[in-house]
């Protein structure tokens, strides 16, 4: 049983966290029965055009509209350097060893805040994913994590099996809110 899941804040902060973070964010149901959420934070500093389609891609997103990614046009950025990936139950539990895992990007020439902004979207995602899309779930249902580094940018998977929802509405929701509510 998941121990201590009510102590958990709740009111859509995490997503409202991993909002605030994200330079480019999605959530997809996959073939297999699995959903991903999917982040992206660039840490070198992209060319002009590519801030221009990441703020147009951003408008996009909230007027309903889905980003595609073109891979052609960021070949620079488009080098992997590394991979990491960690498969734990549904257990409020496994942050430390979220944490424990993370640990492995502190030697990589990433700027330290955006280290800090993306362990705490990770441990954001997988803590939502134990909460939510998870809840009703039992505890030996996987969640699984996967950060790619490139050249200039973290590209963070978050997989769950829950029940698939509308992400792009939630999150304008909580972007938009009071930030006292």
């Amino acid at each position: 049983m998941r121990d201590n899941i009510d102590e958990i804040p709740s009111g859509g902060v995490g997503i409202k966290i991993i909002g605030k973070i994200a330079d480019e964010l999605s959530y997809t149901p996959t073939s297999d029965g699995r959903n991903c959420l999917f982040i992206v934070k660039y840490y070198q500093q992209p060319s002009q055009a590519r801030i221009f389609k990441r703020a147009m891609g951003v408008l996009n997103n909230f007027n309903g509209f889905q980003k595609q990614r073109n891979p052609q046009s960021e070949s620079s950025s488009n080098h992997q350097t590394q991979k990491f990936s960690l498969q734990l139950n549904t257990d409020i539990k496994a942050v430390a060893q979220v944490l424990s895992w993370l640990e492995q990007l502190d030697p990589l020439p990433i700027p330290e805040a955006v280290l800090h902004q993306c362990k705490l979207a990770v441990v954001e995602g997988f803590t939502n994913g134990v909460r939510h899309a998870h809840k009703n779930l039992p505890t030996e249902t996987p969640l699984e994590l996967e950060i790619t580094v490139f050249n200039e940018r973290l590209e963070i998977k978050i997989w769950d099996r829950g029940k698939p929802f509308d992400f792009q509405a939630k999150l304008k929701e909580k972007l938009l809110e009071s930030p006292f509510s």
